[in-house]
This record gives structure tokens, C-alpha cells and sequence, in this order.
């Protein structure tokens, strides 16, 4: 076990920080520290990770962060030779977090504290500390902060190698520090302090406040990597934050009889804004970050299934993540020609990885096809369309002489799940290329039908209770047989024109079954879906593909129970995601505990999770549109309401989506009937 670092100047030895909370031990190095009970303010490329007292001392990921560097440490303050008592710490939007504390005066009488504290901090470091005075005569009050970063990469301080802090000297109305490299990064301060101590990173002010007055110190970070402000700043900004979300996302929201489902909207969309990144070589692009603190890479599967399950929000983000991909696509000769390079994923305890690559290559037409649906501009269709089409010829060429999909290569094994992405793309393909007016659609629909009745032959598990579908097929056949969260993607089937969901791999009756065992317990936790049932081995309720809750799943699997009729099981994960919601303050993580709910409990966070994550957010939105069941065609000029007719969550109205560029709104009432309330012009109520 890693030592605990030496106190920094500002924090004595042998005092714990605010509130009398005693920071966790620092985890062992390569180990990622756990953030759960941390506040994160986000709008990359900019961070803030923050204790619930405020007080950065250093700790773990403790800090603010500029394109994954540390730009400062440590921020503690003492106001009146003393840190303030910490009260309540919250997240007051996606890139901003509050912090309210006191402070007992000499002459306060009785057990009430006359001065109060508060700090708002912003994702880029920006921070307004006001002091407010409830005490009946003048206060003249000493107050001091504490500054220090060591300007350590993200992955370093992860990694418990941060290295010591940098030296700090005075500079203009604050303190800079500047790394051997030449990198650097500085705090300025208004009002300007009366003191400043390089050797220890102090600021110092002495404060007179009048009964009922209040001073306000605002810090601001910066450093050489620092973001310029951006005119396409979305709403709830923290200052001098870039922010693209405003132009990418409709400003949606959702009000009903439970009104859980209009917070977990808007948490959604505001998270979604924060984990935009703009492609460094195409700054007019923008993805989805998978997640913070630790994924924020180039665009990929995640990225793109996220931006699928947002179509709600507009289709621009769709547009900009599928281009993004298709820069990456490989061309040339050669059976990889057309893939969509990608990292391997862990697949859990029993399967070798997975290719994500793989993954985002069967994704691109299924998105491109659904974001025509919703109305994506002809310009944009006919700029990707070639790489979609490139897609397909890649399956074609990939696919084994069965028509199975091996992943991550040739020797398989040739998994459920990929089968199902790769019917989807087949089908969803042929209805883009009939649409565009392009040859091979018919063919690609004998391909899917081929695939169909191969796969209920080979990968359906007939047993006593009904049969269950393997999870993989191994070389030479043997099937593994555990089964978990993975086969909700076998219920996704995507969507066609005229409101219609496309063909599963699946018949009737395993469909039937398949819900049957999604809605057993050993599958819905109570708080979502597992990822491996309760029962199979290698259970493990924290392991992300061995039992875990999975957001993306979760909502995959609700949508798809609820398009095919099973609603009963799609309003039971409903309903345990909300719960969980809830219990998350609606910002969902990625995953977390798959342990059984029981009476008076909550969910339990999973230690490393990403939180917020773009697939848990974008989930959110997965969830909402199932629920009120819009299913548009914007070439066909329709939009049909299809919504869950048992309405679990009561009456919901949803209104400020987009279909067919246009603001859209429909309500669905408590007997589970639907009302388009505002769509575009020429747009008809299909059935």
C-alpha cells in the first residue's frame, strides 16, 4: 500500500480536511482511485474533481483539469485561522458544482454560526468564494488560501505517480507554477490579495464585513493548454468554458406523474453536453467522451451507439460522430479494407475480447439509417453513405462461410451479440441503400434472412425450461452458455419506414422466451439489468460483464421488450432504472453493483465506474423515447406514436425533441394513449 502523502502548506499535520472527513487512503499505484463519492464538474476538455467539502487538498484525483493535465491541486481555505465546517456539497449542473460550509466567530453566543460560506466552482477551475455575515457587528476577517499543483498528467495521478508539487512563485494578482518542459499554470485572484507567499502557495486577504454584508473572491486557473471561450457555448456554462453542446443537442424535457422522469431528462442532456469533445483535426466535429474521469479518447463503438440512442436530441451529433469514424475507415486491398479500426474490450470472465472496431463498423449503417429516419440532411447522408456502403462490403467479406461474424478474428469465436449487430446492419442497410437509390438492398435482405434461420439452428439452446440463446460459439461449436445482459441486444432490431421495427434474429416464440428470462431475478437486479445472471458462474455483482447493472444495456433491453410487447418486463427495468436514478441524484454512472435489491436498500456504486458516462446518459434518453414510443420516418413523411400501454411511470409528456429538424412534443396519458402535440409541417400521425 502506497504511503499517504506529507500535508501540504495549508493543511497541518494531523488535521482532516473540512467537515472533519478524513480524505481515503491513496490507492495502491496502477490502481485507479475511486471518484463515486466525488463531485465532477465536466465540459471537456475541461475537469474538476472535487471532495463533497470542497477543500482540494491533493488527494487521489482531487484537482482541476485542462485536456488531462492537473493545473491545480490543491485549493484550501481557512477563514479566520480555521477551515470552515463543511455543510453540503452538490452538483448544480454539469459543469458546476456548490459548496456551503460555516464559520463560528469568536464572539458567536450559543451553538449558531454567524458566518457562512459558500463556493461555487466551475469545470475550468473558475471559483466565487463569498463570505456572508448574519452576526449583529463589523467582522474583520484574516482569510487565507492554499495553492499548489505538481501539473501531473491525468493517467499519472491515476496511477498513484504524480510526483511532488511544483514550486510556485507570485504572479500578477496570484500564483504561478511552471514545470521543467516549460508547461505551466497560474490562479489569479479578485479582489486582488493583500499578501502572497510563493513558498508556501498562499493567498491572503483581510475582510471587513459590516452586519448582513458579504465579499466575494473569485479564483481563475489557467494554463498553457487552456481552451479558448467559444461562441457556440449551451446552456448552464460555467465562465470562460467552451461548451458546443448548445448547437448539438434540443433543449428536451419531460414532465409527468412521476416527476423523476423530468430530472433524469434533464441530468441526461446536461451530461451529454458535458462529455462533447471536439476532434482536435476538425474542430467543427464534436463526439461523446465515453466517460469521465477515465475515457476521453477519439470517437469509437461507444461513441457512436451513444450518439444513436440521443437521435431524440437532433441528428447533428450523429453526423459529426459518424464522420469522425469515417476518417478512421481502412481502405486498400486486403479483407480488412472498409473496417473501422478499433482497442479490444474485455468480454468478461469466460470470452476472449471483443473488437470494438468490429463493433463500430456494423454500427455505422444502423445509425446512418436511423438518422435518415429521423431526419438527417440529404447532404449529410450522401457525404457518409460511401463509407456505409464500404461497411457492408466488409461484412460480406468477413462473414464465415455459414454467414456467421467471427470477433475479434477468423479463429472466433463468433459471439450472440455481434450476430445481432451484424443482422441489424444487413437489414437496416438494405433500407439505406433502397432509399438512396442505391443497388443491393434486396440482396442484403436474403443475406439477413439466411443468417436468421442459421443462427436459430446453431446458436438456440433447446432445454426443459424453454431454451435460452449461448452467449458464443467457440471453434468447433461448443457453445457458452451463460447468460446475461448481452442478450438484450438480440431484442434491438432497429428501425425501418413507416414507424416498423425490423425482423429480430430471433422467431416468436424464443422472443417469448428470451423476455421470460430478462424478467426473471436472476437477470432484473431490481435496479436494472445484469450482465451475467445471478446464477451462472463467475457471477461477480461488480464485474462490468460479469453481473454488474449496465445502463446502455438496461435500456436496450427496455426498449426492445417494449416494441416487441413485452411490457411487463420493459416497465419493471424501467421502473429499477429510475430507482436507481434517484439514488444517483439521476446522474447515472456507466454500471453499478448488480446485487439483489432488497426492502429499504440503494444501489451500490461500482468503484471505478465512469460517471457521467455518454452511453448511461444517452441511455436516459433511450429510455424516455421508449416510454413515450415515437418512431418516426421523416423520407416517408410520418411519424407514428407507439408508446408502452401499460404507462408504468403514469401520464408523461415529452416535448422539445427533434423529427425532421423540427421541434416535436407528444403525451402519453395514464391509459397509455399517445397525442403528438407539435411536430413539423407536412408531418403525418402514422399507425
Amino acid at each position: 500500500m502506497a504511503s499517504r502523502p506529507a500535508p501540504a502548506p495549508g493543511l497541518p499535520a494531523g488535521q482532516a480536511p473540512a467537515g472533519g472527513l478524513t480524505p481515503p487512503a491513496s490507492a495502491r499505484p496502477g490502481e485507479p482511485p475511486s471518484v463515486h463519492h466525488a463531485l465532477l464538474c465536466v465540459a471537456l476538455p475541461a475537469l474538476a474533481v472535487s471532495p463533497d467539502h470542497g477543500q482540494l487538498t491533493g488527494h487521489g484525483l482531487e484537482g482541476v483539469y485542462a485536456s488531462g493535465r492537473r493545473l491545480l491541486a490543491r485549493s484550501v481555505l481557512r477563514v479566520a485561522g480555521r477551515e470552515p465546517l463543511a455543510l453540503q456539497g452538490r452538483q448544480a449542473s454539469a459543469d458546476r458544482a456548490v459548496f456551503l460550509s460555516a464559520v463560528r466567530t469568536a464572539g458567536d453566543i450559543g451553538p449558531d454560526p454567524g458566518l457562512s460560506v459558500e463556493r461555487s466552482r466551475d469545470a475550468d477551475g473558475t471559483e466565487r468564494i463569498t463570505l456572508r455575515s448574519s452576526v449583529g457587528r463589523p467582522l474583520r476577517l484574516p482569510v487565507e488560501i492554499a495553492l499548489g499543483t505538481d501539473l501531473a498528467d491525468l493517467g499519472a495521478v491515476a496511477a498513484g505517480r504524480a510526483g511532488p508539487e511544483i514550486a510556485a512563485s507570485v504572479h500578477g494578482t496570484g500564483m504561478r507554477w511552471t514545470a521543467g518542459d516549460g508547461r505551466y499554470s497560474a490562479v489569479s485572484a479578485d479582489p486582488p490579495p493583500t499578501d502572497a507567499l510563493a513558498a508556501a502557495g498562499l493567498l491572503r486577504w483581510e475582510f471587513e464585513l459590516a452586519p448582513g454584508a458579504s465579499r466575494t473572491i473569485e479564483l481563475r486557473v489557467r494554463g498553457d493548454r487552456t481552451p479558448r471561450t467559444s461562441a457556440a457555448v449551451g446552456p448552464g456554462t460555467g465562465a470562460g468554458t467552451a461548451r458546443p453542446g448548445g448547437a448539438v443537442f434540443a433543449e428536451a424535457r419531460a414532465e409527468g406523474d412521476d416527476p423523476r422522469i423530468g430530472e433524469l431528462l434533464r441530468v441526461a442532456v446536461d451530461d451529454l453536453r458535458a462529455l462533447l469533445q471536439r476532434d482536435p483535426e476538425h474542430p467543427a466535429d464534436v463526439h461523446l467522451a465515453g466517460g469521465v474521469p477515465w475515457r476521453c479518447g477519439p470517437a469509437g463503438a461507444e461513441a457512436l451507439w451513444a450518439a444513436r440512442m440521443a437521435l431524440p436530441l437532433g441528428t447533428r451529433l450523429a453526423v459529426t460522430t459518424l464522420r469522425a469514424l469515417a476518417r478512421t475507415q481502412l481502405d486498400g486491398p486486403g479483407p480488412a479494407s472498409g473496417r473501422i479500426p478499433g482497442p479490444l474490450r474485455d468480454a468478461g470472465p469466460f470470452l476472449p475480447p471483443r473488437c470494438t472496431g468490429i463493433e463500430a463498423t456494423l454500427a455505422f449503417p444502423t445509425v446512418l439509417a436511423e438518422a435518415r429516419r429521423w431526419g438527417l440532411p440529404e447532404q449529410d447522408l450522401a457525404e457518409l453513405l460511401p463509407t456505409a456502403e464500404r461497411c457492408l462490403q466488409w461484412l460480406r467479406v468477413a462473414s464465415d462461410p455459414q454467414g456467421f461474424v467471427p470477433d475479434p478474428g477468423p479463429a472466433g469465436p463468433w459471439r450472440a451479440e455481434t450476430q445481432a449487430h451484424a443482422h441489424r446492419a444487413a437489414l437496416l442497410g438494405a433500407d439505406l441503400l433502397d432509399g438512396c437509390g442505391r443497388p443491393g438492398g434486396e440482396e442484403w435482405r436474403d443475406w439477413a434472412r439466411a443468417l436468421r434461420e442459421r443462427f436459430g439452428a446453431v446458436f438456440w439452446l433447446d432445454d426443459r425450461s424453454g431454451g435460452r440463446p449461448a452467449a458464443a460459439l467457440a471453434p468447433g461449436g461448443r457453445p457458452w452458455t451463460q447468460l446475461g445482459g448481452w442478450a438484450a441486444h438480440l431484442l434491438d432490431t432497429g428501425l425501418l419506414g413507416g414507424g416498423r421495427y425490423a425482423p429480430g434474429l430471433l422467431d416468436k416464440a424464443s422472443t417469448e422466451q428470451l423476455a421470460r428470462l430478462l424478467g426473471t431475478p436472476a437477470l432484473d437486479s431490481g435496479w436494472g439489468l445484469r450482465s451475467l445472471g445471478a446464477k451462472e458462474p463467475g457471477h461477480n455483482p461488480f464485474g462490468h460483464r460479469a453481473g454488474a447493472v449496465r445502463v446502455h444495456e438496461t435500456a436496450v433491453a427496455v426498449a426492445g421488450l417494449a416494441a416487441a410487447g413485452y411490457e411487463k418486463e420493459a416497465g419493471s427495468l424501467l421502473k429499477g432504472t429510475v430507482d436507481a436514478a434517484e439514488a444517483f441524484s439521476y446522474r447515472l454512472p456507466e454500471m453499478y453493483g448488480g446485487g439483489l435489491r432488497t426492502a429499504g436498500a440503494i444501489p451500490v456504486p461500482h468503484p471505478t465506474a465512469c460517471r457521467p458516462a455518454a452511453v448511461a446518459a444517452a441511455g436516459a434518453v433511450h429510455l424516455v423515447t421508449a416510454l413515450v414510443g415515437i418512431r418516426p420516418d421523416a423520407p416517408g413523411g410520418t411519424v407514428a406514436l407507439q408508446p408502452v400501454r401499460s404507462a408504468p411511470l403514469g401520464a408523461v409528456r415529452l416535448s422539445g425533441a427533434r423529427v425532421a429538424g423540427e421541434a416535436f412534443a407528444a403525451r402519453v396519458s395514464r391509459l397509455g394513449l399517445g397525442m403528438v402535440e407539435e411536430a413539423a409541417a407536412g408531418l403525418q400521425l402514422g399507425v
